[in-house]
């Protein structure tokens, strides 16, 4: 098993990508904590299911663009799992509206989660990794970082920072023995779009962009972040991994 013995966070963890990828880290070995902030019933469910790959779970709540629940969330995962070995940055919100009625809460709302939460926990995480000399930090961005999108404005800048944050992270954390790489799904059919994709002339559209043919699934994303995580990715630093369909070429 490639991540045995090892700890992983994952923040967002109890649904969608977030979950997907705590339960394929439970079943390479990993004892895995699941963030979440709202939902404590699908967090439940995903510890269940963690557990039942006899791995040991945590259930973890926290707002992660909170620093003060941040730190209270590594210190109890450190305290109840142990050293934190890989950090899935991957707590994420995102609201359509057009750029001229963005309201400023809204902005706040989604570079507080989706960037600056990414720096909250990764600094925390990273400040013990540090001590320890190694680490796998996997940040999770989107093929929004990389093309503007009408209506979402402020998650594609979020999207963006994000992967100039694993830049830096990586650049400065790698003399510590500490890999930072980023994981960019193109259109998954997560909670946070299902609704979009109900919409028929909207899914159209989005498939004529992805040459491989189809909406991805929470799973589509599970070998790359694997790799991410294990000694197999232990030459890449900074890079930002792209899972779209192709939509990257089209």
């Amino acid at each position: 098993m490639r991540l045995e013995g090892q700890v992983a966070l994952v923040t967002g963890g109890s649904r969608s990508i977030g979950r997907a990828i705590a339960l394929a880290f439970a079943r390479e070995g990993a004892a895995v904590a699941v963030n979440y902030v709202r939902r404590v019933e699908e967090a439940q469910s995903a510890i269940r299911e963690i557990e039942a790959l006899d791995r040991r779970a945590l259930a973890v709540r926290a707002d992660t663009s909170q620093r003060a629940q941040v730190h209270a969330m590594v210190e109890e995962v450190w305290t109840r799992l142990g050293p934190i070995d890989i950090l899935v940055n991957n707590a994420g919100v995102q609201k359509r509206v057009f750029f001229v009625d963005l309201e400023e809460a809204d902005w706040d709302w989604m570079l507080g989660v989706n960037l600056k939460g990414y720096f909250l926990v990764g600094q925390a995480v990273a400040a013990r990794m540090k001590a320890r000399g190694r680490g796998k930090i996997i940040n999770v961005s989107s093929e929004a970082g990389g093309f503007p999108a009408q209506r979402m404005t402020a998650y594609c800048v979020s999207k963006a920072g994000v992967m100039m944050l694993t830049k830096c992270m990586a650049l400065e954390l790698a003399p510590h023995g500490i890999r930072v790489n980023a994981l960019a799904p193109g259109l998954t059919r997560t909670d946070i779009n299902r609704k979009d994709l109900e919409d028929e002339t909207f899914l159209k559209a989005r498939l004529a962009r992805i040459p491989l043919g189809r909406v991805l699934t929470p799973e589509d994303l599970v070998g790359a972040a694997m790799f991410l995580a294990s000694t197999d990715s232990d030459m890449m630093t900074g890079m930002t991994l792209q899972v779209d369909g192709g939509r990257g070429i089209a």
